[in-house]
C-alpha cells in the first residue's frame, strides 16, 4: 500500500529501493578522492561496503529524521556512517578468530579475498571513519554542534563494549554453553539492537526530537532488534539459502543455542509479533508527524524471509 509522506506518494519498496540507491551512491565517494589511501584498503573497504544488502539501518535513520521532517542530507551521511560500523562488525565477524565464514551476502569473506591482516584493518579504518562522517555533519549540515556530540556520544556507547563490541564477547563465550534465555537475549539486544537503537537515535537527533520521542525511538529499536535477531534465528532453519546469501543450518551444525531452541519454532514466531507489536506501539504513543514508514519497517522486518 502506498503511504504518503509530504508531497510524494511512494510505496514502501519504492521507498526503502531508492534510500539502499541513495545511500550506495554516498558510500562509494565517502573517502575524499584527495587523501592518500593504499589502494589495496582503499578496495578492501569498498568491497565489503559494496557487497549489497537491506541497508536496514541506513533505512531507520532516513525514517527517524523524516518522521520528524528533519534534514535528509545530515541523515544520509548518518546513515553511511552506521553503515560503515556494521560493515566492520561484520568483516571481524567472519574472521577465523571470530565466526570463521567463507561468504557474506553471496560473496566471498572480506579476509578471503584480502586475506586476515587487510580486513582486519578495513575493518579498523571502516570504524574510524564514520566518526568522521558524524563529525562534519554539524559543519556540512547546520545541525547544531550539541546535536551531533549527542550523536557520537551514542555511538561509541552502543557500538562499543557497552554495546555491539560487548554483545559479540557474549556471543563468543556463549559458545561455551548458553543454559538461560536472558543470557541469549543479552547478546541479541547488544549484539543487535544496540545499533538499531543507534540508527534512530541518530535520525531522530538530528531532526530534533524531544526526550519522550528519543525515548520511544529507543524502545522501537530494543524491541525491533531483538525482533529482527529471533527471525534470523528462525531463517536459519526454514530460510532459503539462494534468498539469505549464506548456508542455512549453520546455528545447528555450530550447535549454538537459539530462540527456538530455548522456545520452539512457532514460540519464537509468536515472540517477534509480540515484540513488534510493542515497537509499533511506542512509535503510535509518541508525537511524531509522519511515523508511517518507521511502523511500515516494522511490519517487513517481521515478514521478511531473508
Amino acid at each position: 500500500m502506498a503511504v504518503t509522506y509530504l508531497s510524494e506518494p511512494v510505496s514502501f519498496k519504492e521507498y526503502h529501493q531508492n534510500i539502499i540507491d541513495r545511500v550506495t551512491i554516498r558510500l562509494e565517494d565517502s573517502l575524499p578522492s584527495r587523501w592518500q589511501i593504499p589502494s589495496s584498503l582503499r578496495e578492501a573497504m569498498l568491497y565489503s561496503l559494496m557487497a549489497g544488502g537491506k541497508r536496514m539501518r541506513p533505512l531507520l535513520v532516513v525514517a527517524a529524521c523524516e518522521a520528524l521532517e528533519g534534514s535528509l542530507e545530515a541523515a544520509y551521511d548518518a546513515a553511511c556512517a552506521v553503515e560503515m560500523v556494521h560493515t566492520y562488525s561484520l568483516i571481524h565477524d567472519d574472521l577465523p578468530a571470530m565466526d570463521n565464514d567463507d561468504y557474506r551476502r553471496g560473496k566471498l569473506t572480506n579476509h578471503k579475498v584480502f586475506g586476515e591482516a587487510t580486513a582486519i584493518l578495513a575493518g579498523d579504518a571502516l570504524l574510524t571513519h564514520a566518526f568522521y562522517l558524524i563529525a562534519q555533519i554539524s559543519r556540512s549540515h547546520g545541525v547544531p554542534a550539541e546535536r551531533v556530540v549527542e550523536i557520537t556520544m551514542d555511538l561509541s556507547e552502543l557500538s562499543g563494549p557497552r554495546g555491539m563490541v560487548g554483545g559479540q564477547v557474549a556471543d563468543m563465550e556463549g559458545e561455551q554453553g548458553l543454559t538461560e534465555l536472558s543470557q541469549l537475549e543479552y547478546i541479541h539486544l547488544h549484539k543487535t539492537s544496540d545499533l538499531i537503537m543507534f540508527s534512530l537515535l541518530a535520525g531522530g537527533r538530528i531532526a530534533g526530537a524531544n526526550a519522550s520521542q528519543l525515548e520511544a525511538l529507543r524502545t522501537f529499536g530494543r524491541k525491533l532488534g531483538l525482533a529482527f535477531q529471533i527471525q534470523d534465528d528462525i531463517l536459519d532453519i526454514v530460510g532459503d539459502e539462494t534468498k539469505l546469501g549464506k548456508k542455512t543450518q549453520s546455528d545447528i551444525k555450530q550447535e549454538k543455542v537459539t530462540y527456538p531452541y530455548f522456545i520452539g519454532l512457532e514460540a519464537s514466531r509468536d515472540e517477534v509479533r509480540r515484540l513488534t507489536d510493542e515497537a509499533k506501539a511506542a512509535i503510535l504513543e509518541a508525537d511524531f508527524k509522519y511515523p508511517s514508514r518507521l511502523l511500515e519497517i516494522a511490519d517487513y522486518l517481521m515478514n521478511r524471509d531473508h
